[in-house]
């Protein structure tokens, strides 16, 4: 199971993300410079994270341990766990309602459908 990842902490694994693998001190400029965060925030938050095994923190380089695609993916199966009873169809409906699809956003989603249904 994905480890849950906070909304803050997402932010800063986007940092690394983009980044890994990084050294540490590299890590808590550009947290500093995109976040605002300072070192010790920094250096908490590799700490957490490591410890709830979503990076890993060996010899000052920082190199995540659950992919963007992972740590996304969880996210929305717990969206739709809690708020809509486990229904991916509910869920479409309720994001569907509010935004209009384009007939190519539609065509992506049917073709996401069609690859689901061969697995």
């Amino acid at each position: 199971m994905t480890p849950k990842i906070f909304e803050s902490e997402y932010r800063f694994c986007k940092i690394l993300w983009e980044h890994e693998p990084i050294n540490s001190t590299e890590l808590v400029g550009l947290c500093r410079e995109q976040l605002g965060w300072s070192k010790a925030t920094t250096y908490t938050v590799i700490r957490r994270l490591a410890e709830r095994g979503v990076l890993k923190n060996e010899d000052a380089t920082v190199t995540s341990l659950i992919s963007r695609e992972e740590a996304e993916s969880a996210e929305i199966e717990a969206l739709v766990q809690s708020r809509f009873d486990g229904s991916l169809p509910a869920f479409i409906a309720a994001f569907s309602r509010k935004k209009h699809l384009t007939e190519e956003q539609a065509a992506e989603i049917l073709a996401m459908i069609d690859d689901a249904e061969e697995v």
